[in-house]
């Protein structure tokens, strides 16, 4: 282990970018389980990462709270309780407060501070960081732990500086609260921070416009109390889950169907999604019927039925109409949950503008003004309108590799990388869920542990070889880009313009950003990579062709 310290200059082991649920398992990991010096740089005044800044009415988890935390410490799981099926923001901020509080890893998190630039040293094979605080530090590896959803988007919208009120993006919200008692507000976006946002909006406000450009099917939350028993037997069964979830595809206890929606009677289909709806949750989702995302008469199937739901819940058939969606299938958008959002569009006060057809032409001093002339107004103006998903994070950091070469021109047609994980050219530098990987097509926390155990295990393997860099070869990176576009196109995911594909990103190349090998086969690939000398990598320039079995698709059950 190396440490020093020299003003605003220190060298260390590693430095991670972001202390959110993954920088804080990195830290822990590096630092309590292997003995390196770790630093840890979070742009916000406190641990939470993405939960620090959403802080929106209505934000919160839409992962089963029981596996929307960490597994790999028993004492740790049973330590804290939820006190609902879907915590809220701050109920996560306290989680992952009270981990940073039992590992004492704040210690060496510098908060306020954010990384403007990492560069590679190819004479020193070693890492020079930069921050904003003027501070610079020397390390062997460098981890991002940004996270996927990290980088709020605003759309270009001309005149958005003229509005003479507030303006607030979900993303980058007040940590005292907005009161909207009296107002007339504006939002932008119908995605899932809206979805959730705009029943709690609307019990405040006089009177909310949302302004809708795509539809979103919305499936039913049921949040509530968990039942005790089952809570306590949830508790005992720790080892059970945790291997459940590792296996499963999506890193919850969600189990496909054997037969698909096209298989089966339309009674049985009925009655089983029927099912799913009174159960909430992403059952109908990642629990139903795989081949949803592949069979276009599949979809079809499902989407009649979440379309009937629709028109049961809104009264006025124009706005029940204008919130089906028309134009992606179900299931290849990510898939919010609703606590009451259809219904809010019952209330007289509410109201939805539809500005796929009659786009937003600018906004004003007073509100907004559509393509066709008709004028809004309001007094407070919210922006729903999500993320730079994925790669955006990365991009926004000034990381350059050999050569000199920064990341954000390697990645200007869309992210390259092998497993997700490292890019060639950049040794040492680690994603934990970046592009390329399972990550938001999963239960977060499910793979960042995942990613997490597999770095700290490469980086123990190079100390116990006494090698200095690894980066995966250029073969294998593209053989990996390939295979991803691969299965992507074999399913229904690209033909729907999301933010998977960075469809939402004026100007961004449209490629399918996730991986679709999903948790359980993800994890036992990269375990066979590693069995097979680390393959696909180059480890201080002697490298491992990496073999078929890498691209090959094998979904679990």
């Amino acid at each position: 282990m190396t440490t020093s310290t020299d003003g605003a200059t220190s060298t260390v082991d590693a430095v991670i970018i972001g202390a959110g649920f993954s920088g804080l398992y990195m830290l822990h990991r590096l630092r309590d389980e292997m003995g390196l010096r770790a630093r840890v740089f979070e742009t916000g005044d406190g641990v939470g990462g993405t939960w620090y800044w959403n802080r929106y009415p209505g934000a919160r988890s839409d992962s089963d709270s029981y596996v929307y935390g960490f597994t790999f410490d028993r004492d740790l799981w049973e330590s804290w309780e939820w006190s609902e099926r879907y915590p809220e923001s701050h109920e996560v901020r306290a989680y992952l407060e009270h981990v940073a509080d039992r590992f004492d890893l704040t210690r060496d998190i510098t908060f306020g501070t954010r990384v403007e630039s990492a560069t590679f040293d190819e004479d020193r094979e070693v890492w020079t960081v930069t921050t904003d605080a003027g501070e610079t530090v020397t390390a062997t590896y460098v981890i991002s732990a940004v996270g996927a959803l990290s980088a709020s988007n605003t759309p270009p919208f001309r005149g958005i500086e003229t509005f003479a009120g507030p303006t607030f993006h979900t993303g980058e919200w007040p940590h005292g609260g907005v009161d909207f008692t009296g107002q007339h507000v504006g939002m932008i976006g119908s995605g899932a921070s809206a979805v959730q946002a705009t029943p709690i909006i609307a019990a405040q406000a006089d009177e909310l416009t949302v302004f809708q450009r795509t539809a979103n099917y919305v499936v039913p939350a049921n949040n509530g109390p968990v039942d005790p028993d089952v809570k306590a037997a949830r508790l005992e069964d720790w080892a059970g889950i945790r291997e459940r979830i590792q296996q499963s595809n999506f890193g919850f206890e969600l189990y496909l169907q054997e037969k698909g929606a096209a298989e089966v009677s339309d009674a049985e289909r009925e009655a089983l999604l029927e099912d799913y709806w009174e159960r909430g949750g992403f059952h109908i989702w990642l629990g139903a019927y795989a081949d949803i995302f592949f069979s276009t008469e599949a979809n079809d199937l499902v989407r009649r039925f979440l379309d009937r739901k629709i028109r049961e819940k809104v009264h006025d058939p124009e706005t029940a109409e204008l919130l089906i969606p028309k134009d992606h299938p179900f299931g290849c958008k990510r898939n919010p949950l609703d606590s009451g959002y259809f219904e809010t569009f019952n209330e007289p006060h509410v109201h939805l503008v539809d500005v796929k057809s009659n786009p937003i032409a600018e906004i004003t001093r007073d509100g907004l003004r559509l393509a066709d002339g008709a004028e809004y107004t309001f007094d407070t103006l919210v922006l729903a309108t999500g993320f730079d998903a994925m790669t955006g994070p990365l991009n926004r950091i000034d990381i350059r590799g050999r050569g000199g070469e920064p990341l954000r021109e390697k990645w200007a047609e869309g992210p390259r990388t092998y497993l997700g994980l490292m890019s060639h050219g950049y040794p040492n530098l680690f994603t934990i869920t970046g592009p390329q990987s399972p990550s938001v097509l999963s239960n977060m926390p499910v793979s960042i542990e995942q990613h997490v155990d597999y770095i700290g295990r490469i980086i123990a393997d190079l100390r116990a070889r006494g090698a200095t860099v690894i980066e995966p070869t250029k073969e294998a990176e593209d053989g990996w880009c390939a295979y991803n576009q691969e299965i992507a196109n074999a399913t229904l995911f690209p033909t729907a313009n999301t933010w998977y594909m960075g469809a939402n990103i004026p100007g961004k190349p449209r490629v399918f950003m996730p991986n679709l090998d999903f948790v359980g086969p993800y994890r036992a690939k990269c375990d066979q990579i590693a069995a097979n000398g680390w393959e696909g990598f180059a480890i201080d320039g002697a490298a491992v062709p990496a073999s078929e079995h890498v691209y090959t698709w094998a979904v679990a059950g």
